[in-house]
């Protein structure tokens, strides 16, 4: 047949704007968690120059500086620069945060309340949630989007080591892929625009990231002599982060899923406690949709759930294998069901998510990530076995 197509998946580092603000939205998330696991966060962080703010809802008992873990932060993303307009050591800072509305809470809270139907935690809004995994990675992702997110992992590895101190942290990777038949074969062309020092001439980053990043990251099997290698194509990013370009929390949710390969509901993560089921039902979908290619079930899988404001149950669930399932559909779908819960307090308890663990999720991909299984519960294969079982 030699169908053949070409895909491609962004991701950005920790300095790109967007990211700066999931970074401190989840800094806050876990401050909170550490002392209150029951706090009920959903932190919205934006930036612009100099200037950061706080806004939304947390209702907690923590007691903690809001401003020194937004310090703390930054610091740890790299703007230490005096140079950079916007720094650790001079930012102006506003905190707008509410409490949650009773009404929310009221459908969340696991006890009775008028005209609730049920005395059982609810979903924290309505929405849609969708899951993937497929066979074309060992992580069990995407293709474009897992090295995407390495090429960024290893550009900031490169920065904080002080091996090109004229790297500064804001960033962006892209790869774009050539599929036959369904199957990546090759990199037809590789993306990186990063921010610099003006003592470097763009000629020298094209050489240097050209051989000390991408022909290190990217196998050469994937590599040919037409891969297209296009970086800081504009010629010059001397002028980044929050001061070239304003920033928000949730504005990555496509960066943070499948690099656009699998659907989205359109919730975004950080920030969100884990009684936000835009966070912890996309995690969950994530673990079974895992779970189901790792037991061979499926090359791809997508679960898609749905949730009521204050309702335990999804209204639905569903399984595609987009024709690449080894049992049909249905009988996969009746086995998701009979081995896990989907109740939102039923999720926070498989996964063990009321964990201050949120700041590890924050860069390079909620998913795809292997490197702490402990924390990260939702990329464990831990239920091939019970699943084989069930059909």
């Amino acid at each position: 047949m030699n169908r053949q197509m070409i895909f491609s998946s962004e991701s950005v580092t920790e300095g790109h704007p967007d990211k700066v603000c999931d970074t401190v939205s989840d800094a806050i998330l876990d401050a909170c968690l550490e002392q209150d696991i029951n706090s009920r966060v959903a932190c919205e962080t934006f930036v612009k120059d100099n200037i950061i703010g706080l806004a939304g809802e947390i209702t907690t008992h923590a007691d903690f500086d809001a401003r020194a873990i937004v310090e703390k932060a930054i610091r740890d993303i790299g703007y230490t620069d005096p140079a950079c307009k916007f720094n650790a050591d001079s930012f102006f800072f506003m905190n707008l945060i509410g409490q949650q509305s009773p009404d929310i809470a009221q459908g969340v809270d696991a006890e009775a309340a008028d005209n609730k139907d049920t005395q059982e935690q609810g979903a924290g809004d309505q929405g849609i949630m969708f899951g993937y995994a497929c066979n074309e990675t060992k992580e069990l992702m995407p293709a474009p989007i897992s090295w995407s997110h390495k090429i960024g992992r290893e550009l900031t590895s490169l920065r904080k080591s002080g091996q090109h101190q004229w790297l500064r942290p804001d960033s962006k990777t892209q790869v774009s892929m050539e599929y036959i038949d369904g199957k990546p074969t090759r990199v037809t062309a590789v993306v990186v625009s990063t921010m610099h020092s003006a003592d470097i001439t763009t000629p020298e980053i094209r050489e240097i990231l050209q051989k000390d990043l991408i022909e290190r990251v990217i196998p050469a099997n994937l590599l040919t002599e037409d891969t297209e290698m296009l970086i800081n194509p504009t010629g010059i990013f001397v002028i980044g982060g929050p001061e070239g370009d304003a920033g928000l929390t949730g504005r990555k949710i496509i960066v943070d899923t499948y690099g656009g390969m699998g659907r989205h509901g359109g919730g975004a993560f950080s920030g969100k406690d884990p009684s936000k089921v835009d966070r912890s039902a996309a995690y969950m979908c994530r673990w079974v949709a895992k779970n189901i290619v790792a037991a061979g079930l499926a090359e791809r899988a997508e679960l898609q759930v749905a949730y009521a404001i204050g309702h335990p149950q999804p209204v639905s669930i569903s399984v595609n294998t987009f024709g690449t399932g080894t049992v049909d559909e249905l009988v996969i779908e009746n086995a998701v069901r009979e081995v896990f819960s989907f109740k939102p307090a039923d999720i926070v308890s498989q996964l063990n998510l009321l964990r201050p663990i949120y700041k590890q999720t924050t860069n390079y991909g909620h998913f795809g990530r292997e490197d702490n299984l402990d924390a990260l519960t939702w990329e464990k294969t831990d239920k091939v076995d019970a699943l084989k079982a069930a059909l």
